[in-house]
């Protein structure tokens, strides 16, 4: 195991103080677990303390799953965590990015009926 599956398992779980350590450790905030996915990718969503960490060292917002074109905000649209939506805007992420299916986190958002991440992404 590397640090770096260390830190997504961290970062999945929501354990912000391990996630802390494990970059202290020096672990890549925008390194890779055995399944190629970053910390940011993994994380549990509704997490803001971890996003904010993980962002905060350079963790970068607009990293697309290989599989499937969706970012981190995407992700966060999807299940409707507000929260997090702004956090990623803040540092960066693209609200006009685009997924494999050309869907924006908005449309997502809008897909799954979380109308507060709609008002938030429709604000920008």
């Amino acid at each position: 195991m590397t640090l770096e599956d260390d830190l997504t398992t961290a970062a999945a779980k929501g354990h912000t103080a391990e996630v802390e350590d494990l970059l202290r450790a020096g672990a890549q905030v925008n390194g890779v677990n055995c399944f190629g996915r970053t910390a940011l990718q993994v994380l549990m969503m509704g997490s803001t303390p971890v996003a904010r960490v993980l962002l905060s060292h350079g963790a970068d917002p607009n990293v697309k799953d290989r599989s499937t074109g969706s970012t981190p905000l995407h992700d966060a649209a999807r299940m409707g965590f507000l929260d997090t939506v702004r956090l990623l805007v803040r540092f960066q992420a693209d609200p006009q990015a685009r997924d494999n299916t050309c869907c924006r986190p908005i449309d997502v958002a809008r897909d799954n009926g979380h109308t507060d991440v709609v008002a938030f992404l429709e604000s920008l």
